[in-house]
């Protein structure tokens, strides 16, 4: 690890310190308690930061405007108040969470150079990435579950998944997003650190920031491994459940048009759930396995699960979606006293724009 390091980044220079990273500084140089970290941005690439920041910067803004439309719209719209919208719009919170954990620090790095970051703050932005990336596998699940109940049981969707029901799932996905991750924070809290304080990374990523102890961080590495496979694994094992009853359900649709159109939509549900766990799987077992890939490829990859499902959520969940859709068009064509009409709540014209009646989920297009 220490060998690619010093190969890609000889030295930093930073408030005014010059800080070599070579193995003979790391051996001498007593950071036990460090008050800054220093975060490269993608090492190797650091000429075409600027460049990188392009599509970074814009994969940012479209996630704050599609989420932020999306969570206004449920709000607005009485007939969206159903299990499914208010599963998106905890996706949504989640996906703004992340983003903007991480990509206001990159641009600054990018932008202005500024590379340093407190230690409290690293340690609490490694804490809010991974919580919030477990509350979003916890999301999903949930989806999946309000999707096979509203396919394979429509008559008993209402019943089964009632506000209280979604409110309760809610909480638990807080929770145990908030509480699996917690032990890894505690543990990087406690760790000596006195090899380097520089980051070859964009964010605090955990095994990132774990690697720079001098200390026996097995436990740490090994806590990680049961978070990816015992609770990320199962949230897929029961997302391919679900979508395995649902593709079931839709086979057995009497019209093609109808299996056509049901298949199209909910296969893009799968794209958007693939585009978050494979990078984010790649990227986690690529710290413990992979150690002939390249870093800089690392590094971008850990980005893009924090940026690209945020971006493409709303599109796919939102935009796919033909309540959201007809109502974000009537409100981009209705102005002035139409458009404050429907802000102040009322419903009779959405509703016959809508086409009327409550409509459980995009599957039943």
């Amino acid at each position: 690890m220490n060998v690619r390091y010093l190969q890609e980044t000889p030295f930093y220079l930073r408030a005014g310190h010059l800080l070599p990273y070579s193995t003979s500084d790391s051996n001498t140089t007593d950071f036990t308690n460090p008050s800054t970290f220093i975060l490269l941005g993608i090492p190797g690439l650091e000429a075409a930061h600027v460049w990188i920041s392009i599509p970074f910067c814009t994969m940012y803004a479209i996630a704050i405007l599609g989420n932020f439309t999306i969570l206004f719209i449920v709000k607005m719209e009485l007939s969206l108040h159903g299990p499914m919208y208010y599963f998106l719009c905890m996706l949504a919170v989640t996906d703004l969470v992340l983003s903007t954990s991480i990509l206001p620090k990159t641009l600054s790095i990018f932008w202005f150079n500024s590379r340093e970051i407190d230690f409290s703050a690293c340690l609490t932005q490694m804490y809010f990435i991974h919580c919030f990336l477990v509350m979003e596998s916890g999301i999903f699940v949930a989806m999946g579950l309000d999707r096979y109940v509203a396919i394979c049981h429509p008559l008993r969707h209402s019943a089964i998944l009632t506000n209280s029901m979604v409110a309760k799932i809610g909480v638990a996905v807080v929770l145990r997003g908030g509480v699996i991750i917690l032990p890894s924070f505690l543990l990087a809290r406690q760790w000596p650190y006195c090899r380097t304080n520089i980051i070859p990374h964009t964010h605090c990523e955990h095994m990132a920031v774990v690697k720079l102890a001098c200390a026996d961080t097995r436990v740490s590495s090994y806590y990680g491994l049961f978070v990816l496979f015992c609770v990320t694994g199962l949230d897929v094992i029961f997302i391919a459940i679900s979508y395995i009853q649902i593709l079931r359900a839709i086979f057995s649709l009497p019209t093609k048009d109808a299996r056509l159109k049901t298949f199209r939509t909910c296969g893009s549900h799968l794209f958007a759930i693939l585009a978050f766990y494979i990078p984010a799987l790649f990227s986690f077992l690529t710290y413990r396995f992979g150690y002939n890939v390249p870093l800089r490829f690392h590094v971008l990859t850990a980005n893009v699960y924090l940026l690209v499902p945020p971006m493409i959520n709303p599109i796919i969940y939102g935009v796919r979606t033909r309540q959201i859709r007809d109502r974000l068009l009537w409100l981009i064509t209705h102005k002035g006293t139409t458009f404050f009409s429907c802000c102040s709540g009322s419903q009779t014209k959405s509703h016959a724009d809508l086409g009327g009646g409550l409509v459980l989920g995009p599957c039943h297009k």
